[in-house]
């Protein structure tokens, strides 16, 4: 895949969710102060959160796809990996938001009863997010970009905060009206959840956290079916952005030529690049086969 049409899907989806997210803050601010519930209330305020987190993605998939330069030799890919903890930081304070609001409406016993709008604004919020999460999860997913998965997973953070706003506001409309804040309260426990492990992902990989050995396997074994590689010493490889880094040892016989050794581990870089679009770059350092050697590393 062309490195610009990775980053036109990225942005198609991005955009989507962004107008996507304008569009039920404003509906569900509306239903919940109209429609009289808090907890529609607070999921338009969860909205607002979520426009905001978004709109940082898009300010870091636009930094992220500058091109690599003497400052950055590795690319700028990582400033995603920045933006979905930043994204994680929103979804857990807005929980913790959400979990104030409800306490404070329970202790207070200030409980209102829901006009049908509030109801429906929770369920069209459930559709509507449910489909961006699935289509945010794929195009993400496909291309390997944290900043898209996290998004995504705010998406269906979204879907389940509606799900227990629309048990709580429905059964506040038939007249238990403590259900509207319990709904809410139990909602920010979920979101909790999700913003703890965007955050967790995140860190793994602004670490240079390896990535599933799954693939590290598949890699390792397109390497080893090259003529002339005799094994794959070592393999490793860390996340920058859509991409990833990986880093290659392969053992050929001692006798090989230098360009012999050079033109086999062109080819296994063409093979990698082939297999997998989401590599942008393969370090291959070479030893010799059948003799001892060390490894000299300082880490």
């Amino acid at each position: 895949m062309l490195r610009s049409d990775r980053f036109n899907k990225a942005d198609r989806v991005i955009r989507i969710g962004f107008w996507a997210n304008a569009v039920l803050m404003v509906l569900k601010l509306a239903a919940g102060h109209y429609g009289h519930s808090d907890a529609v209330f607070a999921d338009g305020v969860e909205s607002a959160c979520d426009f905001i987190a978004i709109g940082m993605t898009l300010i870091a998939l636009k930094v992220g796809r500058k091109p690599y330069d003497s400052d950055h030799p590795y690319g700028h890919g990582k400033v995603e990996s920045l933006s979905a903890i930043f994204v994680s930081l929103v979804i857990a304070a807005t929980g913790g938001w959400i979990l104030y609001g409800a306490a404070t409406i329970m202790l207070e016993g200030r409980y209102a009863t829901p006009a049908l709008v509030a109801v429906l604004a929770a369920a069209g919020t459930i559709v509507a997010k449910e489909a961006l999460y699935r289509y945010s999860m794929k195009v993400g997913g496909s291309l390997g970009s944290p900043a898209l998965l996290a998004i995504a997973k705010d998406h269906r953070k979204d879907a389940i905060t509606s799900v227990a706003t629309l048990v709580g506001v429905g059964g506040a409309y038939f007249g238990i009206r403590i259900m509207d804040p319990i709904a809410a309260a139990l909602t920010s426990l979920f979101i909790f959840h999700i913003g703890y492990h965007t955050f967790r992902i995140s860190a793994h990989e602004l670490m240079d956290g390896q990535p599933e050995q799954s693939l590290l396997d598949a890699i390792t074994q397109i390497a080893r079916s090259v003529e002339g590689v005799d094994q794959v010493h070592e393999i490793r490889a860390r996340h920058s952005g859509q991409y990833l880094i990986v880093d290659l040892k392969l053992e050929m016989p001692p006798e090989m030529t230098v360009k012999r050794s050079h033109d086999i581990a062109t080819e296994v870089k063409r093979r990698i690049f082939e297999h997998f679009s989401n590599v942008g770059d393969v370090m291959i350092h070479i030893n010799p086969s059948d003799e001892p050697h060390e490894d000299l590393i300082r880490l």
